[in-house]
């Protein structure tokens, strides 16, 4: 799997994709994996400019299965939309972030050896290496266990956040492997999608990640 990154001017985040900018970004499908049997249409697009890179994530929904209300909490426990990034081939070290419904926020730096990983979360997270993000629900209000037609995440990861990895920062060509991901709740076992179907429904299998191409 490889998609080329478009190249924007910064824009900011709403969490319902308003910004002209993302007319520039097509739609990429999830596909669900797992034995989950919720069928909702998941889809994402991404830009990047001279500062960072912006995602954008449409999920279909029913209910909002999410009652964690704070940051840096198990949010893969419930809805949530997963981004892996791994800029450097030559580490097994790669960023991973998940949002929920309710805007909270993980992100981490993850260390896998062999499939044995562990999280880290980052240090002196704030002002400019922070990340931006923002959502929005669709017919339903955005609170814990209510009925919605679906929902959106909005994120921008600053390149200074990932700074100390090498393949950094992206300029014309450059390459990154990828993956973007969703877990929902509304049926058990849980659904998943998504990007990289050699992935399935181990979402750490990072040597199977797709590849972005910054244009």
């Amino acid at each position: 799997m490889q998609l080329t990154i478009g190249k924007t001017d910064d824009f900011p985040v709403s969490g319902d994709g308003r910004s002209p900018n993302w007319t520039a970004a097509e739609w990429h499908s999830l596909r669900r994996a797992g034995r989950g049997t919720a069928d909702y249409r998941t889809r994402f697009k991404v830009l990047y400019s001279d500062s960072g890179i912006y995602f954008l994530v449409d999920c279909q929904d029913r209910i909002l299965h999410c009652t964690l209300t704070e940051d840096n909490a198990d949010l893969y426990n419930e809805d949530v939309v997963e981004v892996f990034l791994w800029p450097d081939e030559t580490q097994t070290l790669y960023f991973e972030y998940e949002l929920s419904p309710l805007n909270r926020e993980l992100p981490i730096l993850v260390s896998n050896c062999r499939g044995t990983f562990h999280g880290w979360l980052p240090w002196h997270y704030e002002g400019e290496r922070r990340a931006q993000h923002a959502t929005s629900v669709r017919g339903g209000e955005k609170r814990s266990m209510a009925q919605v037609q679906g929902w959106s995440g909005e994120f921008f990861f600053p390149f200074i956040l990932f700074e100390g990895l090498g393949n950094m920062p992206p300029a014309s060509g450059t390459l990154w492997r990828a993956n973007v991901c969703r877990l929902d709740y509304d049926t058990q076992p849980r659904s998943h999608w998504t990007w990289c179907p050699e992935v399935g429904d181990e979402f750490h299998d990072f040597e199977h990640f797709g590849t972005f191409r910054f244009a």
